[in-house]
């Protein structure tokens, strides 16, 4: 679990303030670690255990996720990519090597693309595609579409075990779920078209960050295919793919201890 004493809250806006943790050594290099939609900071708790101190992970649980503020607008990627830049001048940050699962790899796209400066490298996990696919994404737009509150404990659940294909802890699961009853229909329904038609496809050949594309090999998630990882790979000037075989959406739940080795590798390959 974060250490309470590592949280921290940032106002974004006019009375809106989000929630982040603020792990390892301040000398360290930052390393922002951006959830997917319905998660929250908890959910990069089982990388947190095994990331060593001289790098300085930041952890927010975006607007309207978590224990941060849910206003009643604000949930594209453009006002997300704004929050975490708020949360690096908090935090004293000039620059980070920015991270992000599923929806919150394009976050970390966006914001490479807005603040080149301020992005050391770039490392995206079971990423969406680079350009909107709506025939792969109508399932999951009719369910956000039927969604009440409260969200049904057993959608978020095999929501959240749809992103495995082997087994963890039942225990992190569980504050998976707990995490994601925490967002309002309302939340999930803002954001999900932000998400559904994002397209950066023909800014990416701008991205001058190294970048590292982490899938795994049993992702079913219709938007993140192999294919859309080639052509992520392809656009992006500096991006190499690393593939965890036997692993799902969300192959740093699954294999935390190696994701945590491979992000502080690709760290420190970027300062050599």
């Amino acid at each position: 679990m974060v250490n309470a004493s590592r949280l921290r809250r940032v106002r974004v806006a006019p009375g809106v303030s989000i929630a982040y943790a603020d792990q390892g050594s301040r000398a360290g290099v930052p390393v922002l670690l951006l959830h997917g939609l319905g998660d929250s900071l908890r959910s990069w708790e089982p990388v947190l255990a095994h990331l060593p101190h001289d790098l300085r992970a930041l952890t927010p649980s975006f607007r309207g996720h978590g224990d941060s503020d849910r206003p009643d607008h604000g949930y594209g990627p453009a006002d997300q990519v704004d929050d975490v830049a708020a949360l690096l001048d908090d935090a004293g940050a000039g620059a980070a090597v920015v991270a992000g699962h599923s929806s919150g790899s394009q976050v970390a796209l966006l914001f490479a693309l807005t603040h080149p400066r301020r992005t050391r490298g770039l490392v995206l996990v079971g990423a969406p595609g680079p350009r909107p696919d709506p025939a792969a994404a109508a399932g999951m737009t009719a369910e956000v579409a039927a969604l009440a509150d409260p969200v049904d404990e057993t959608w978020l659940r095999g929501f959240a075990e749809g992103t495995v294909a082997g087994p963890v802890p039942g225990a992190f699961l569980d504050t998976v779920v707990a995490e994601a009853r925490k967002v309002p229909a309302r939340v999930y329904q803002a954001a999900w078209p932000g998400i559904r038609d994002f397209d950066v496809s023909r800014a990416l050949r701008w991205i001058t960050a190294p970048t590292l594309v982490i899938w795994g090999d049993q992702d079913r998630v219709p938007v993140a295919t192999r294919e859309s990882q080639d052509q992520l790979v392809d656009a992006i000037p500096d991006a190499r793919l690393v593939v965890y075989p036997g692993a799902g959406h969300s192959p740093h739940w699954e294999h935390p201890a190696r994701f945590a080795s491979d992000l502080a590798s690709f760290v420190r390959g970027l300062a050599a």
